[in-house]
This record gives structure tokens, C-alpha cells and sequence, in this order.
């Protein structure tokens, strides 16, 4: 009787553990206070943190399929979303990339328990990535930064990323712009056709704008992987090793074919593969 009484208490505590365990890992989001910032964190898996920005404009969702890898790779997921997405508030004038890079920093020592991250950037939230691996070095492992421009790129294009977020336009012509910008010929725009945040690429804009881009172009010390898109405007093939010619033995170039400047909605499952081989010759990760 008293056997049975522990067995069956020991099962029980068994189940709530694991329920609770299961609950830490699914997906879920927390809203984090820090100052007058607040921030919303899509929260999945377990493991060594990797933490994703995603382009100008744009919410952290649009990783879904590239958190799904990661977190069947074994990793822990978190996803901010940029000041004025989903409940994610702050200043949003008289900003720099600085700010951004505080924020990620924050979310960094929330939840990795002392570990540092590999910081994922897409687009423009690669410099938001570089920017945090230059100001916190020690949160940060690695940097991934996924179709980032070269360093010189014609200014037009940026003007055309603003249109694309432009949702007073004609849907045509946005998303005319969009399928320039963004997509190779045989990818589908229309998965960017929503989901866009007019309020924020501005505030992203300005910001890069008021930050010089020699603060965070190195990406700090850390170990950088240039996962580049074959036919992104942005990096036209010219630029392809400038990274790798400017910062040596720390830049790992690969390039990802059948996508242009989204990349991430083109071919994330190139994309989980990319991070996850470049990670394992990483350093393991120290608490």
C-alpha cells in the first residue's frame, strides 16, 4: 500500500514535470519591461539560445519555418519583436541602432542563464545584430548575417524597401516593389503581400540613419556567418567576399541559391541547414 502510495506520488510529480517541461519549450510569448521598453518574445524550444531579428518592416514571424529547424536541431528560439510590433513598445523617435542592440542584449540575459547567443540577422536586422555583438560582446557567440547588403548599395533601394511597407499604395505597385526588391523569379511574393509595419521601418530607417555605420559594421570579434541570397539586389555579386577580405578568418560566406533579398520566407529549410552546420565549429557555448 505505501509502495503504491509512492509510486503513484512519484508518477504524479513525474507528469507535472513534464508538463511543465513541455510548456517551457512549446511555443509561447512572454512580454518583457525593461525601462520604458517593452518587448514581445515568440519563446519556443530548449537548448543554446539563438535569437532572430527580422528585416526592416517586418515581424519575427516571418522565421516561422526557420525557428521550427532550429528548435528540431535542438536550440532555444526567441524572437523579439521590433518596437512597434505586436505588443512590443518604446521610443520610436530620436533612436539609434544602440537602442536595438540593448534591447536584444536584454532578451539575451532573460532567458540564457549566463549563456551567450548566436544573433541571426535578416536584412536590416543584421545591423541590429552586429550592433549588439559590438556593444555586448560577452552575449554574444556568433553572428549570422543573412542577406545583408554590401556596404555601399545604391540609395533608391532603400527608398523602394520604405514603399514596400507603404500599405497606401496601390497593392500593384507595392507589390511590384516588393517582388524587385525582395524575391527571385520563381519565388512567391504574395507571402510578403501582408505583414507589413509602415510605423516601424521608419523608426528603423531613422535610426540607421543616426547610427555610422563604422559603430557596427565589424560585427564586434565574434565569429560571423555571411549567408548570402544568389540574386539579392543588394549584394551584387562584385561584393560577394568583401566580409571575408575585410575581417578574414572570422567570416564564413555561403550562398544560398533560388532566393534574393527575403531569403528567409524563400528557403528556409537551406537556411536552418546553413546556421546549424555553421554552429557546430562554433566554441561550445559557456555559461
Amino acid at each position: 500500500m505505501f509502495k503504491h502510495f509512492v509510486c503513484a506520488a512519484a508518477l504524479s510529480g513525474l507528469v507535472a514535470f513534464s508538463s511543465a517541461h513541455a510548456a517551457d519549450t512549446a511555443r509561447h510569448r512572454d512580454v518583457l519591461k525593461t525601462g520604458d521598453v517593452t518587448l514581445d518574445v515568440i519563446v519556443e524550444g530548449q537548448g543554446d539560445p539563438i535569437v532572430l531579428l527580422p528585416s526592416r518592416g517586418r515581424d519575427s514571424e516571418d522565421y516561422d519555418r526557420v525557428a521550427e529547424g532550429l528548435v528540431n536541431a535542438g536550440y532555444q528560439v526567441l524572437r523579439p519583436q521590433p518596437r512597434g510590433i505586436g505588443k512590443s513598445t518604446g521610443p520610436m523617435q530620436g533612436v539609434t541602432l544602440h537602442d536595438f542592440a540593448h534591447d536584444t542584449a536584454y532578451v539575451i540575459r532573460h532567458y540564457g542563464q549566463g549563456k551567450p547567443a548566436i544573433v541571426v540577422g535578416h536584412a536590416f536586422g543584421n545591423w541590429v545584430a552586429r550592433m549588439t555583438a559590438v556593444d555586448h560582446p560577452e552575449l554574444v557567440r556568433g553572428v549570422v548575417i543573412a542577406a545583408a547588403a554590401a556596404k555601399n548599395y545604391p540609395l533608391a533601394l532603400s527608398e523602394k524597401v520604405g514603399k514596400s511597407a507603404d500599405m497606401r499604395l496601390p497593392e500593384a505597385e507595392r507589390m511590384g516593389y516588393v517582388r524587385e526588391l525582395f524575391f527571385a523569379p520563381r519565388s512567391d511574393a504574395s507571402v510578403w503581400k501582408e505583414g507589413w509595419y509602415a510605423q516601424t521601418s521608419t523608426m528603423q530607417s531613422e535610426a540607421g540613419k543616426a547610427t555610422k555605420q563604422s559603430d557596427w559594421w565589424s560585427g564586434g570579434k565574434a565569429p560571423l556567418l555571411d549567408l548570402q541570397a544568389a540574386d539579392d539586389p543588394f549584394k551584387p555579386l562584385t561584393s560577394r567576399n568583401e566580409m571575408k577580405d575585410e575581417f578574414g578568418d572570422r567570416v564564413t560566406i555561403k550562398v544560398i541559391d533560388r532566393a534574393s533579398h527575403a531569403l528567409i520566407p524563400e528557403q528556409p529549410a537551406a537556411v536552418v541547414d546553413a546556421i546549424v552546420t555553421w554552429a557546430k565549429t562554433l566554441p561550445p557555448a559557456k555559461s
